[in-house]
């Protein structure tokens, strides 16, 4: 199972993106340390969660996604419920 993270900027202010957030949700297995930062877990590569994602953007949004299971990490400041997140799925 990959780790993936989600990062976006979404331009057009005020535009509900309920929906972008309900498929991050769908994959189950997700935690959320910052407003537009994801973390999902899932047998998908980057590639796939990127393509499915980009149903629920806008052309002109900005859409990063990477794999990052195993790789290091630091952070400042996340709840406990994301850090112990990170700490069993990295």
């Amino acid at each position: 199972m990959n780790t993936i993270l989600i990062s976006y900027d979404l331009m057009s202010p005020g535009k509900d993106y309920s929906a972008l957030h309900k498929h991050i949700e769908s994959y189950g297995n997700w935690a959320k340390p910052l407003e537009s930062f994801w973390f999902i877990r899932t047998n998908n590569s980057a590639e796939i969660v990127r393509n499915l994602a980009m149903k629920y953007i806008d052309v002109n949004d900005k859409l990063f996604v990477v794999e990052i299971t195993g790789m290091a990490s630091a952070w400042q400041n996340l709840s406990n419920e994301v850090v112990n997140w990170i700490g069993s799925k990295l």
